[in-house]
């Protein structure tokens, strides 16, 4: 899953990304609005985490813009306004939902991650492909009846292939949803991970490498 996090306050806003890193996901950080709308305009997020009261282009702008572009990205709300009536106009700027400060980090991650199961078309609670099985709100994977342990980022890779229902993933496509702008385009990265993955995938192989078109399930 690929998150924006948009905060003013720095060390909250790095906080929030160690955390949802550790969880596997891959976070970038803009400290206000402006940044916020130029990272979205090349990055097709899937969750923008979103402090409502920023400094310059107010969070409710920043909603509005990202809500008109229908790209299917999901806005989660911060604020530290916890009354009804600033819940209740929070969500009718078209965010998917609305958290009050000060908040559990447990509960960001279930928000994000509910939240994040809304795309278009929707992906099924477990993900599955012959005898393997992914749990993504879980964060397992089972193949025959046997859990592997598997890397946070071997975990989103296999969940991205498989939420992809057969199609061809280009690298390209991969490092930029499942890894985050730190990520170096002329790495080998993807392919050394996906190495490690099909080692601990086992036989048959499901992993495909797709010559000119990436990887597939």
């Amino acid at each position: 899953m690929r998150v924006l996090v948009v905060e003013d306050q720095v060390e909250l806003a790095d906080s929030v990304a160690r955390v949802l890193r550790r969880e596997g996901m891959a976070v970038d950080v803009a400290y206000d609005g402006a940044d916020a709308l130029e990272r979205a305009v090349t990055v097709d997020y899937d969750v923008v985490v979103l402090d409502r009261d920023l400094p310059g282009i107010h969070g409710d702008d920043v909603c509005r813009s990202l809500v008109g572009r229908a790209s299917g990205t999901r806005v989660l709300m911060l604020t530290a306004s916890a009354t009804i009536g600033d819940r209740v106009e929070g969500l009718n700027l078209g965010a998917d939902d609305y958290l009050p400060k000060p908040f559990a980090y447990a509960e960001l991650i279930a928000r994000i991650r509910a939240v994040g199961r809304r795309p278009p078309v929707a992906t099924p609670p477990v993900l599955t492909h012959g005898d393997l099985a992914l749990d993504p709100a879980r964060r397992v994977v089972f193949r025959g009846g046997v859990r592997l342990a598997l890397s946070p980022k071997e975990f989103s890779l296999l969940e991205y292939l498989l939420a992809a229902r057969g199609r061809a993933v280009p690298a390209e496509e991969l490092l930029e949803r499942v890894w985050d702008e730190a990520a170096d385009p002329f790495t080998t990265t993807v392919k050394s991970t996906v190495n490690r993955l099909r080692q601990k995938l086992g036989e048959p192989a499901l992993i495909e490498t797709v010559p000119r078109g990436g990887y597939r399930i």
